[in-house]
């Protein structure tokens, strides 16, 4: 099964509904290719500097370079893009918040091999969510153009409704080309893995992922991001970023002050959260 693309007109509603039908899709030309050449000159002495893989799994021939908020005013700007949270936001629904999963450039350098077909959401230690309940959605955007013979990433259309942990190979897989500014979408229980680059010039794609916000983020936001420029940050970025409930009673500070406390006084709010929509969602899920 190919992989669909969608116009960079598509409403989140579509995006969501060829999520859950396939697991991923191709949103093309989101953004004009001249941010993502902004993006990586803003990035170019920390990419640089990135060592390769110390495995197989990460990449030998691959650099990941993460702690993007921090480094990158595109990439915050990229992070809060209304065509991908509203994605985010439709497919996740049945959760009262998402945040902020990870925010990392993957350079996939000539000689890469394929990385081994895996599932994103098996970083929550392998927890077998139930079928069907999402808790993960992934955008990785073309910083480059993407090709089989430069290292797109590959997927399996339609295995986010597999059995868990199968062992699958790149044989069993499709390559995700698409043309740089465009966004790959793919759910965490979509198998899928980097492709081999048999080019001679570097693969460069923008991973940002973003999963239910009473999950355990994969990059630690608060540790990645200085809290001087957090601070300078704009509150819808901040509390995608982790700093706010992440559902009814679950993480406040101390006296049931508001996580943003910590960074922006001024906007915090007191108490466990909002009574009315945790009850309302425990409603619809007893139907």
């Amino acid at each position: 099964m190919p992989v669909e693309h969608l116009a960079a007109s598509a409403a989140p509603e579509k995006i969501a509904e060829i999520l859950a039908r396939d697991g991923c899709c191709v949103v093309d030309r989101l953004v004009a290719p001249e941010v993502m050449d902004r993006l990586r000159g803003e990035l170019a002495p920390h990419l640089e500097s990135t060592r390769q893989g110390p495995d197989e799994f990460s990449g030998k021939h691959t650099r990941r370079t993460g702690g993007l908020i921090a480094r990158s005013q595109t990439a915050r700007e990229l992070v809060e893009h209304p065509t991908v949270l509203g994605g985010v936001r439709e497919l996740l629904r049945h959760a009262r918040n998402f945040q902020l999963h990870l925010t990392q450039v993957i350079a996939i350098g000539p000689g890469e091999t394929a990385q081994a077909i895996h599932r994103d959401q098996w970083a929550f230690d392998f927890f077998p969510f139930p079928k069907g309940y999402e808790v993960q959605c992934n955008t990785l955007w073309a910083m480059t153009d993407f090709s089989e013979q430069n290292g797109a990433t590959r997927v399996i259309p339609g295995s986010h409704r597999y059995e868990d942990k199968l062992e699958l190979h790149a044989s069993d897989t499709e390559p995700a080309e698409m043309q740089a500014g465009s966004a790959l979408f793919y759910t965490g229980s979509l198998y899928h893995g980097g492709g081999a680059n048999r080019s001679d010039a570097t693969r460069f794609g923008l991973n940002i992922t973003y999963a239910l916000a009473w999950l355990r983020q994969e990059e630690n936001q608060y540790l990645s991001v200085p809290l001087e420029t957090a601070k300078q940050l704009p509150e819808s970025l901040l509390r995608l970023m982790g700093y706010a409930r992440g559902a009814y009673a679950l993480g406040y500070i101390d006296d049931l002050r508001d996580p943003i406390e910590a960074v922006r006084p001024e906007l915090s709010t007191s108490g466990f959260g909002d009574l009315e929509h945790a009850q309302s969602q425990l409603r619809d899920q007893s139907r």
